[in-house]
């Protein structure tokens, strides 16, 4: 996890400094507001812990510019200012968690694992594969090319689907091998060059543009058709 602390308090900030970096994550420290802020928008964090009381810029408005300015990263208020309406203003300025000095760092480290894990999109599976015109659906397993369907073998399937997958990207032979047929060696065989030609004459000769590349010295690329 990546933190940025902004706190002036240098005791206060070398301890909770020591502690993060001890539990291996990486820590930015900011000793003043401004300078909290030009990190929180040129950098990017997992989760920020702001001082309320800060030199040159105070963390209600420090906190109120980085979401003005669209950063989302989800931040905690440590403070010593624990009154019922500062904890309110803290949290309507854009605070997620609010944390009273003194304070226990494994309970720190506890809200700041939550607030990293709310933080994180939930992953969703891609069931459906695009590229340009060429469409693969990995749960009925089909293949379509401008709406007309495409009968591939298993295999075929699978090196298609480890080409859109890396649309753009140059796949060595190597890879293909490893990713394909699970060879951690070379069968000394022309079975990806069969294959890739298999592949190209029912996915790229029938529509009259190729999607199917080769990279010469390097190995094959699948991106959209020009």
């Amino acid at each position: 996890m990546k933190v940025l602390l902004v706190e002036d308090d240098a005791s206060n900030a070398a301890y909770v400094c020591a502690g993060l970096r001890e539990e291996g994550h990486e820590v930015d420290h900011a000793p003043s507001g401004a300078l909290g802020l030009e990190l929180a928008l040129t950098r990017s964090y997992d989760t920020v812990v702001i001082d309320r009381m800060l030199p040159d810029l105070d963390g209600l408005s420090l906190l109120k510019a980085m979401r003005a300015a669209g950063r989302r990263v989800p931040a905690m208020f440590l403070t010593a200012l624990g009154g019922v309406d500062d904890r309110v203003e803290g949290l309507e300025a854009g605070g997620d968690d609010y944390l009273l000095k003194p304070f226990a760092f494994s309970e720190l480290m506890a809200r700041l694992n939550a607030l990293a894990r709310r933080g994180v999109p939930e992953r969703r599976e891609e069931f459906v594969l695009t590229v340009g015109d060429l469409e693969m659906n990995l749960i009925a397993r089909t293949v379509s090319r401008a709406g007309r369907p495409i009968d591939l073998q298993p295999r075929e399937f699978r090196l298609l689907e480890v080409l859109m997958r890396n649309r753009g990207r140059v796949l060595t032979r190597t890879m293909l091998l490893e990713r394909v047929w699970q060879f951690h060696f070379d069968p000394k065989t022309n079975v990806v060059e069969t294959h890739v030609s298999r592949l190209r004459g029912k996915v790229d000769r029938p529509f009259g543009r190729d999607m199917i590349r080769t990279v010469r010295g390097s190995g094959y690329i699948l991106d959209a058709a020009a």
